[in-house]
């Protein structure tokens, strides 16, 4: 909502004012629940332009399954990159610059970190916002990453408070993506079962786990997405990321 240069609502009437508060709390509602499209502008202090690693990872995509970006913290690979794309997959919305990988269908796909909690607590929360209760029945905000009219129903983790299993998303073919989200904490035999289009995992994995991850995606022509600060060091993973001449060499 825009307001006229020298508006003064101080001179409208109590009933105006009020109803003025209302549109102005629906419009932040609805702009706060379509966060993505405000992320890689054309223009402005974020504009897309400034970030060339995070457009190189997207553009990897197109070419490679397997990806991996090892960052410092803070430095946007959680929301900027895993999360981003994962909400881009599961509504098949993208920018008209997207040139990375593309479904034109909608995927099933999973979303995993360390324990539950940081499941919960960071992917969880990247990509749909907090908890929130209306009533007798759990949703979240939609505040994340992915619009919140896009989400669907939502089947929540036993033994694990505000955790979600799965949930819908809408796609923009009209059909629906599923989201599953997982932990490593729960070992590789979790992620065993049913092929999936697409898998990002938030932080480094357990090499069985990752290797569990391929086999998922490997019907489907799908990718694997890795995202995380290498508090391990040279690990297993980090190796089968690095070139074979930079293998042996100092961290």
């Amino acid at each position: 909502m825009i307001l006229p240069t020298g508006f003064d609502p101080a001179k409208l009437s109590p009933e105006a004012q009020e109803e003025l508060l209302r549109l102005l709390e629906e419009e932040r509602l609805y702009r706060s629940r379509r966060l993505i499209y405000t992320v890689y502008p054309d223009e402005g202090p974020l504009r897309r332009e400034l970030y060339p690693k995070h457009m190189e990872f997207f553009r990897a995509g197109a070419t490679y399954r397997e990806r991996c970006a090892i960052c410092a913290n803070r430095i946007g690979k959680t929301f900027g990159m895993g999360g981003y794309e994962t909400a881009l997959h599961l509504t098949g919305d993208y920018p008209d610059w997207w040139d990375g990988r593309r479904f034109t269908n909608p995927v099933r796909w999973w979303a995993a970190g360390k324990t539950n909690e940081t499941t919960r607590d960071i992917v969880q929360v990247t990509l749909m916002g907090d908890v929130t209760s209306h009533g007798a029945r759990k949703t979240t905000t939609g505040t994340g990453l992915i619009p919140g009219d896009n989400i669907g129903s939502i089947t929540w983790k036993q033994g694990v408070a505000d955790l979600i299993d799965t949930v819908k998303i809408r796609h923009k073919s009209g059909g629906w993506s599923v989201l599953g989200l997982k932990s490593y904490q729960q070992g590789r035999g979790s992620f065993e079962g049913t092929a999936q289009d697409g898998i990002w995992l938030d932080e480094e994995p357990p090499l069985d786990v990752y290797g569990e991850c391929l086999i998922r995606t490997a019907t489907t022509n799908g990718i694997v997405l890795i995202t995380f600060t290498p508090l391990a060091g040279m690990s297993e993973v980090v190796k089968s990321f690095r070139p074979k001449a930079d293998v042996g060499a100092e961290w």
